[in-house]
């Protein structure tokens, strides 16, 4: 039987119904792929939130606290214990290290002296001689401390510190083209070893920008780049005559022998404006440590924050190292010692500011009392005790497969 061929009419309503089965089709796996995407990131959020909450209950008892005009903020009453006691702590090492010296001074009379009951010669010693050392090593050793913690949580590496991305070097290579090429003061060494470090922060950036700055990839180009700065500076110190290669391996050293107010204002100034900077944008720090894209999904600008804050972390290295030169390490232990006595999540801004200051006042009181008659630059301590904790970090990273 043959059958009966359609009419125009039918043949246009099958057509239009198929064409709507695949309409509906193609909107339902939309759908499907809507709610797969959006399943995922609430799982990552989840699992971030998750983590954090896990990381808070490590850490203690996270308290909240809410003031009058509707704000919130989280204490975690270990983490503030921790910076108490390094606040007390890098204050009891100045006292001591204010009366350490030729003329011992002790700690009563310190504390008179510095409250203006001192004797005349007293007032001279401690408040024009040996409190200016101190105030810079608190603000070099808190710059440090604060700007490690902030390269270690962008690059989300422990060993993402100034010191292995090569901003030392690179200040020191500033500084060296002052001494060297142009015999200038030490105003100019300071300004040189400002300059050299933002010149090698913002390569390191440059380097490693690829869609954006990436934890490894930072490490990796600032380790080149240290390399290159430090045959830069090997070179002009043989360039250099006598008198200014001494000059400049002192320099190169790091120390805090015969700082003064003059250094102290310089140092102070840039610390006042940005260690509030970055704290202000803690927030967006830890957020980061979570991932880019659940980051995104938390409503960071992700690529804004982390450049804002490594601009900081940079300005804030570079005026320490202007300063006093490249004292090593402590921008790389400070943040981890101050993680594993709070045991608490993200950056641990705060307690690696105060970890550092009480590390290098502590460094400075060791290099001038425990070596007999001869006194050492704290940069030589630093480096000591610096390196031991290097190898001990990546003997443990090993060991935990992350390396």
């Amino acid at each position: 039987m043959k059958t009966a061929p359609q009419s125009e009419p039918e043949r246009t309503t099958k057509a239009m119904e198929a064409a709507q089965a695949a309409q509906a089709a193609q909107v339902a796996q939309v759908a499907e792929a809507a709610e797969t995407t959006e399943a995922t990131e609430a799982t990552g959020v989840a699992k971030a939130t998750e983590a954090t909450e896990a990381g808070g209950r490590n850490a203690g008892t996270v308290r909240a606290l809410r003031t009058p005009g509707g704000l919130s903020v989280r204490v975690h009453p270990r983490a503030l214990t921790v910076v108490l006691a390094l606040a007390l702590a890098a204050f009891a090492a100045s006292v001591v290290l204010i009366g350490t010296g030729d003329f011992p001074i002790s700690t009563g009379d310190v504390l008179k002296t510095l409250a203006g009951n001192g004797t005349e010669g007293q007032e001279f010693i401690v408040n024009e001689l040996r409190l200016p050392r101190v105030v810079v090593g608190l603000l070099v050793g808190a710059a440090l401390g604060l700007g490690g913690a902030v390269f270690q949580a962008v690059s989300r590496n422990p060993l993402g510190s100034p010191d292995v991305l090569g901003l030392g070097q690179g200040a020191t290579a500033g500084a060296l083209v002052v001494i060297v090429l142009m015999s200038g003061s030490a105003t100019q060494v300071a300004v040189g070893a400002l300059v050299g470090g933002l010149v090698t922060g913002a390569a390191i950036y440059l380097l490693a920008w690829k869609r954006g700055v990436h934890g490894y990839r930072l490490v990796l180009v600032g380790i080149g780049v240290s390399a290159i700065a430090a045959a830069v500076n090997g070179y002009l110190i043989t360039k250099a005559d006598l008198v200014d290669a001494a000059r400049a391996v002192v320099w190169m050293t790091g120390s805090l022998d015969g700082r003064d107010w003059k250094q102290v204002w310089p140092l102070l100034v840039p610390c006042c404006v940005l260690v509030p900077l970055v704290l202000a944008n803690a927030r967006g720090l830890r957020m980061m440590e979570m991932g880019d894209d659940v980051s995104h999904a938390l409503g960071v600008r992700v690529e804004r924050v982390r450049l804002l804050l490594m601009v900081c972390a940079v300005l804030l290295t570079a005026s320490a190292t202007a300063a006093a030169g490249p004292v090593a390490f402590v921008a790389l232990t400070a943040p981890q010692l101050a993680r594993r006595l709070t045991r608490s999540p993200g950056p641990n801004l705060v307690p690696a500011l105060f970890m550092g200051a009480a590390l290098l006042v502590t460094a400075d009181w060791a290099a001038q009392r425990l070596f007999g008659d001869g006194q050492l630059p704290v940069g030589v301590v630093t480096g000591v005790l610096g390196g031991v904790y290097l190898l001990w970090l990546l003997v443990t990273e090993r060991r935990a497969g992350r390396i």
